[in-house]
């Protein structure tokens, strides 16, 4: 499971630095280089486009504006039945992002995507009908060539693979007033710098997010003490810290603002 999961999040880490324009400036070349889908989550195509919709800094976390917001309006909140305020709280925490994240982006993307199709907006059907012949590719090789059972691959490759890149994510953002006060750095470990390409120096990663991912390092040490000031010294000494923080203990309220 561990070796599982650890490849599926890395091909998500190289699916991050392919939409933002390497190896190649090519377009079709990265999106080629992108399958197939290990996580058999979501179409590469719908994944870059929303993901350069979530780099307008101004709108970070803001619910129905950033796409990748793990937060509520509180209009939205207010109106939640009781099991859907608990789901929203224990996602705010490390434990229930493993255990309840994966889960529960499979269901917002499947409702946002038919809720899409309700509005009359057909532009992602393409997407899904590329993406499904690319899953059963994948599942052909896991089940028929490699004997591994359905349930077995999900279990121990696609959601811990997931859950694994929702490390990454956990902390990645929060509420500020400034928007370059909302992006995190997290000072971590060799082995987790490969995993998430460097995507750990998350405020040097939004500040030129075309910049390749192997001179985050070295950049983010040289200017270490600008990017904390402009952060507002939003940092984690690795994701050990965000563990013994946060694994049971929501790290900030679900409700925007």
């Amino acid at each position: 499971m561990p070796l599982g999961a650890w490849f599926v999040c890395w091909q998500g880490s190289l699916q991050h630095e392919l939409l933002h324009g390497h190896p190649t400036r090519i377009k079709a070349i990265n999106s080629l280089l992108a399958y197939p889908c290990l996580w058999l989550w979501r179409p590469c195509p719908i994944y870059s486009e929303s993901h350069l919709e979530h780099h307008n800094d101004d709108a970070l976390v803001v619910p129905g504006v950033d796409p990748e917001s793990y937060y509520v309006s509180a209009e939205d909140w207010a109106s939640a039945p009781s099991w859907r305020r608990f789901l929203l709280r224990a996602r705010n925490s490390l434990a229930g992002r493993f255990i309840l994240g994966p889960a529960m982006a499979y269901v917002e993307l499947f409702q946002a995507e038919t809720q899409r199709f309700r509005d009359g907006d057909r532009s992602h059907v393409i997407h899904w009908l590329v993406h499904i012949p690319v899953v059963a590719a994948v599942l052909y090789w896991v089940i028929g060539v490699c004997g591994i059972p359905f349930w077995v691959y999900v279990i121990c490759f696609a959601y811990p693979g997931l859950s694994l890149t929702m490390l990454r994510s956990f902390a990645e953002h929060r509420p500020a007033t400034e928007p370059s006060a909302r992006i995190v750095v997290v000072e971590t470990s060799l082995p987790m710098r490969l995993l998430y390409f460097n995507n750990n120096y998350h405020a040097p990663h939004h500040a030129e997010p075309g910049r390749a991912w192997y001179e985050l390092h070295e950049w983010y040490q040289a200017e270490r003490e600008t990017f904390l000031k402009g952060n507002g010294g939003y940092v984690f000494k690795g994701y050990g810290e965000q563990f013994r923080r946060f694994l049971f203990t929501p790290k900030d309220s679900p409700v925007h603002p």
